[in-house]
């Protein structure tokens, strides 16, 4: 299967430079293992590579850490590390010694040693934090992105300062196209190979069942969270309503919330928070939840193509969820942080799909399928003037062949850009 150039390639290799630990987390199958392998093939220096999957090596690993270690030199990549974080603290001891050494001898390399993934984000980064604070640069790795599946140009999607002369040649795609897209997601062997849709997504459930959530908590019966996991899928782009789930699944809230947690530390899901502030006294405080590859989205709620998936009540939702993923990715392979995002909603059904809170400014954001764009579609950005902030950039994403100005301060961005 030939190699997908990944955009998190650079934001990683740069990272390296400045750490000497760099954590790779992210859902399973991303392709975390397989861009750290072609670093490794490409690299001026020779990079080992380890796998704790291998039950061997997981033994040796919790066993003898520091045989481990000294068996596997550094630069080292040590693939799916979670099975034994008791390594971390035989890397902190080589880190900081390293260190030690380079300020009396500046030709010892001290950054990028290690190379760690895993696919639990919950316990990778609690267990980082606790032993390697200061030494460790945390990258989250999605699944493709349509600019990295079209072969396009790593265009950072940076809101509140968008260059539309970046896009200029940009061809935009028909909408069935779109939701061919949508269909099929991000996931590379599946864009790669041959394999149907369902027989892939089929062993990809259960597989995350069997390895994640097995190790995770305690599943008593495997059919009430596969049906949890397909009730979320179709509540995707909506507010997190926990009593509905729970009715639904024939489950208790608490378990709700500990399953929708696992979800997103296992990089199948993303939290949207609302945006709050004192100011404003009518705003909804529950989250949105988004699955983060659409086409595991659609194969959970069975759509059997595109063309039914783009004709549907659910085309707007997937759609929406289809969109915020895209930013997502752009800006986590850009090494950005996600925790300024938030969206908008109050009880005098006011909406702004996606807000970006950049310190003293608010960046709304609307996404619609629509391809005719109009300004009613973005009259509610207006509410934000209650706010303490000043109001910068909107943008409307839509079906729209063209970026143009629809207001004097807003955008219509065609959602083929992203």
């Amino acid at each position: 299967m030939a190699y997908i150039s990944r955009f998190i390639e650079n934001t990683i290799l740069t990272m390296s430079s400045s750490f000497p630990v760099i954590m790779l987390t992210g859902a399973r199958q991303v392709g975390k293992t397989t861009i750290l392998r072609h670093i490794a093939e490409n690299s001026q220096d020779k990079i080992d590579f380890v796998s704790l999957d291998d039950i061997n090596e997981r033994t040796l690993a919790i066993n003898d850490p520091k045989l481990f270690l000294e068996t596997h030199k550094y630069p080292l990549i040590i693939d799916e590390f979670q099975y034994a974080p008791v390594l971390l603290h035989y890397i902190k001891m080589i880190v900081d010694d390293l260190r030690f050494k380079h300020l009396h001898e500046e030709t010892i390399k001290c950054n990028g040693m290690f190379y760690l993934t895993g696919s639990q984000k919950f316990l990778s980064m609690k267990n980082i934090s606790e032993s390697l604070a200061g030494r460790v640069g945390i990258l989250e790795m999605q699944g493709l992105s349509q600019r990295e599946i079209n072969s396009g140009n790593n265009i950072f999607f940076e809101i509140g300062n968008i260059n539309k002369e970046e896009y200029t040649g940009e061809k935009n795609k028909d909408i069935l196209q779109i939701f061919e897209n949508i269909f099929y997601g991000g996931y590379p062997e599946l864009i790669e190979s041959k394999v149907s849709k369902d027989s892939y997504f089929s062993s990809y459930v259960n597989t995350y069942i069997e390895r994640d959530i097995r190790d995770l908590i305690n599943v008593k019966d495997e059919i009430k969270f596969n049906n949890f996991l397909i009730e979320v899928a179709a509540r995707t782009g909506q507010e997190l309503n926990l009593n509905s789930i729970a009715n639904d699944v024939d489950i208790t809230i608490p378990t709700v919330k500990e399953w929708i947690s696992l979800l997103s530390n296992s990089g199948i899901i993303y939290i949207l928070q609302p945006y709050y502030e004192n100011v404003i006294k009518r705003i909804v405080k529950r989250p949105k939840i988004y699955f983060l590859d659409t086409g595991l989205a659609t194969y959970l709620t069975k759509y059997p193509n595109a063309e039914v998936l783009m004709n549907s009540s659910y085309s707007g939702a997937i759609f929406e969820t289809y969109v915020v993923s895209e930013i997502v990715k752009s800006y986590l392979n850009n090494g950005k942080t996600l925790r300024d995002f938030y969206y908008y909603r109050d009880n005098s059904k006011n909406e702004i799909d996606l807000l970006y809170d950049a310190s003293d400014t608010l960046y709304p954001i609307e996404i619609k399928k629509s391809s005719n764009p109009d300004k009613n579609y973005i009259k509610q950005f207006k509410v934000l003037n209650e706010t303490k902030k000043k109001l910068g950039q909107g943008i409307l994403i839509c079906q729209y062949d063209k970026i143009y100005d629809i207001s004097n301060n807003d955008i219509v961005f065609p959602v083929s850009f992203i």
